[in-house]
């Protein structure tokens, strides 16, 4: 573990903002609550909104009840690992097709570090299909994120599109590990999100950007409203 360095504590609920896309927006989410700061790098599909090096820059300046998360198509142990210490995430949200083993390695060797592994969310996804991933990802990791496939790009997030929050609320009830619910969330669905998969929390990223693609405050401030209400009531 790296010196100074704290393990995170999961503590229901989790609300991440991802998306980050330069100091000034980082500290205003804090400001307004937020304390998972999501930081895409080495995406597939997407375009990045910083490079790494301003990545590593704001994520050295949080505070540190704040945690930082290193979004990620990079699926390899060691480039995962190598990625993480150098932008200063605490925890890392694997996209990519990251096999068991090297899921494994990373943390083998990072145990302080949060692993959390998306679940894609594709139409006409068989339930039993899903079980058996959840299943085999389970021991490995410290929780899961449900995503939306975008056919049309390729996407696995960042989509602004809902899934069947049915399929998401299969994984809680199978999941021996916290859910974490994403894809299309916004200030107007949170609740109602929230309300029907039961997750152990919520993300959202495109759902609360104004048209320049900047996090709106008013949004922001909706959302974590909306949603800690609703967890609350769950």
């Amino acid at each position: 573990m790296p010196e100074n360095l704290a393990a995170v504590k999961l503590q229901k609920p989790v609300i991440q903002v991802a998306g980050i896309v330069d100091a000034n927006e980082a500290h205003m989410l804090v400001g307004l609550g937020i304390r998972w700061l999501g930081f895409p790098l080495r995406l597939r599909v997407h375009r990045e909104d910083l490079s790494e090096f301003e990545a590593a820059r704001i994520i050295g300046n949080l505070p540190r009840d704040v945690v930082p998360v290193l979004i990620t198509y990079a699926s390899q142990w060691k480039e995962v690992l190598d990625l993480c210490s150098f932008v200063g995430a605490r925890a890392v949200q694997l996209h990519g097709e990251a096999s068991l083993e090297d899921i494994r390695r990373i943390k083998a060797a990072r145990p302080d570090l949060v692993v959390i592994k998306s679940l894609i969310v594709h139409p006409g996804m068989r339930p039993e299909d899903l079980e058996q991933m959840v299943r085999a990802l389970s021991p490995y990791v410290d929780a899961l994120i449900t995503d939306t496939f975008d056919p049309a790009t390729g996407a696995c997030g960042a989509t602004g599109k809902t899934h069947d929050w049915r399929v998401s609320r299969r994984v809680v009830e199978i999941s021996s590990k916290p859910v974490i619910l994403a894809g299309g969330l916004t200030p107007e669905n949170v609740a109602e999100a929230v309300r029907k998969v039961r997750p152990f929390g919520v993300d959202a990223h495109t759902g609360l950007e104004d048209p320049s693609g900047r996090k709106d405050p008013a949004k922001v401030a909706a959302f974590v409203r909306r949603a800690r209400a609703a967890f609350s009531d769950s």
